[in-house]
């Protein structure tokens, strides 16, 4: 019961062969099964989920009809859900209690979702493989003794385990579509401006995006209908109504062009990831799609540039937290000083300090010019290039990282290395383009899932849906789960 996804989820509480009590107790049961394998989730909110659950089993009982009406979803732990704790996976949080529900989480809310739980994350979000919480890390579930990616590991392992029928995620350079890739989901990246980023507890504002992690292209669909839309107390909420993103599951892909950018496969990359991807592609245009070679010329760049941006928004957004108003607070303090240092000294993770002590030096006076404003505008010249190609074709198609799920531990003393993980993903999130990743294949030594990522033309997320869901009725590589 706890395998079906969002789709035949509707159809069995619709037809009443299943209640949600039962689907939301057979969720649970198998996150009492698999939760100390995977440690997929930060809190547990199983009483607020049953009420919730046979509050909607009255509402279908009364013929009440919404797309998510009793089907339990996760969340990640720095979406906002009022009387819940809400933690950022880091100690300066942790018993930090939301008194205002994110407006993501309002809307799966109105829309009938079971909240099951919130997931564990890198700390603030800061991180590839999910081995920056405070409180644990997460395992891959189709190879434990690797990571599940990050920052929305915790989210993406829900999935793939079958702890959740589907989960939300934030990506701010890769942290939805890293770990769909590792651990064999669909995980959507909005274009920026889709989703409300209210209730987000912020990383870096300008390239922060809520999404969602499910089963199938279809269900992200379902997902993204209920999620997006303009809000007013987000003003980076774009006003551009949305779609109804379901109806481009019935559109073919006959004709449409696929752009492949040169500089995404000119070494670096696993071989195997690099095969599994080339395969993708000739199944693609299999189904008609034509291939053209697109350029994008400052993909060198974009790792640089990302960091730069994104560590001096976080040294300004994590600044609030400074033991006053909210949050940890040191006990050893004899000034008002001592007090803000020692609480971000002990509330703060290494990687979190790390990106803090990056982006005030990229702020500071001498080094603005030099570093903070030349990123910005070599972030303007990266989204110029994705409009250039995207002129000339209707989806391009790339690896997500250049390697499968690596090992626990692997990459965690050599931070650079851990940056890179993310050098396919950076640049959509500078352009603020969507994008999308879709289970491809899987490595022929280990075993383990590779992603496809499509990225698509600015508020243009149905293209990506289109192709998705096709390659995804022509392929099963979405059905496998790991055997745990």
């Amino acid at each position: 019961m706890h395998r079906i996804n969002i789709t035949q989820a509707q159809e069995l509480l619709r037809s009443k062969k299943l209640s949600s009590v039962q689907l939301t107790e057979a969720v649970f049961s198998r996150i009492d099964q698999v939760e100390e394998k995977v440690q997929a989730f930060a809190h547990l909110t199983r009483e607020n989920a049953l009420e919730q659950a046979k509050n909607a089993d009255t509402r279908i009982a009364a013929g009440e009809e919404a797309p998510l009406l009793g089907i339990p979803i996760a969340l990640k732990d720095l979406i906002c859900t009022k009387g819940i704790r809400t933690t950022c996976s880091s100690k300066i949080l942790d018993q930090f209690v939301s008194p205002y529900n994110a407006t993501v989480t309002e809307k799966l809310i109105q829309a009938g979702a079971v909240i099951v739980g919130k997931t564990n994350m890198d700390e603030f979000a800061m991180g590839s493989s999910n081995e920056n919480s405070h409180y644990h890390p997460t395992m891959n579930p189709w190879a434990l003794d690797r990571v599940p990616g990050g920052s929305s590991g915790g989210s993406a392992v829900a999935v793939s385990a079958h702890q959740c029928v589907a989960a939300l995620g934030s990506d701010t350079g890769g942290s939805i579509r890293q770990p769909a890739s590792f651990c064999g989901v669909t995980g959507l990246k909005p274009t920026y401006g889709r989703v409300s980023r209210f209730g987000l507890v912020a990383f870096a504002s300008s390239l922060d995006q809520i999404g969602p992690l499910t089963k199938t292209v279809a269900d992200t669909a379902t997902l993204l209908n209920v999620i997006s839309g303009k809000d007013p107390r987000d003003s980076t909420s774009a006003d551009v109504p949305p779609p109804d993103f379901t109806q481009a599951l019935k559109k073919d892909v006959q004709g449409m062009k696929l752009g492949i950018p040169k500089e995404y496969f000119t070494g670096g990359i696993n071989p195997d990831v690099e095969k599994v991807i080339q395969d993708g592609i000739r199944t693609l245009e299999s189904l008609g799609m034509k291939t053209v070679e697109v350029s994008l010329p400052h993909l060198d760049y974009a790792v640089a540039t990302y960091y730069i941006i994104a560590c001096a928004e976080a040294s300004t957004n994590l600044s609030r937290f400074d033991g006053v108003k909210y949050g940890y607070r040191t006990d050893k303090t004899d000034s008002l000083v001592s007090m803000y240092e020692n609480t971000r000294e002990e509330g703060f993770g290494e990687e979190v300090k790390r990106r803090i002590i990056l982006g005030t030096f990229v702020l500071s006076s001498g080094y603005y010019d030099a570093y903070y404003l030349k990123g910005q505008k070599v972030r303007t010249l990266i989204k110029q290039d994705f409009e250039n190609a995207l002129n000339q074709c209707d989806v391009i198609a790339s690896p997500v990282a250049p390697y499968p799920a690596f090992k626990l531990g692997e990459k965690l003393d050599d931070p650079l290395q851990m940056y890179l993980a993310d050098i396919y993903t950076i640049s959509a999130n500078l352009a603020g383009i969507p994008a999308m990743s879709i289970p491809c294949g899987f490595t022929s030594t280990e075993n383990l899932p590779v992603g496809l990522q499509l990225m698509g033309r600015h508020f243009d997320e149905s293209s990506l849906i289109t192709v998705g869901h096709r390659f995804q009725r022509a392929t099963d590589f979405h059905s496998k789960e790991p055997s745990l």
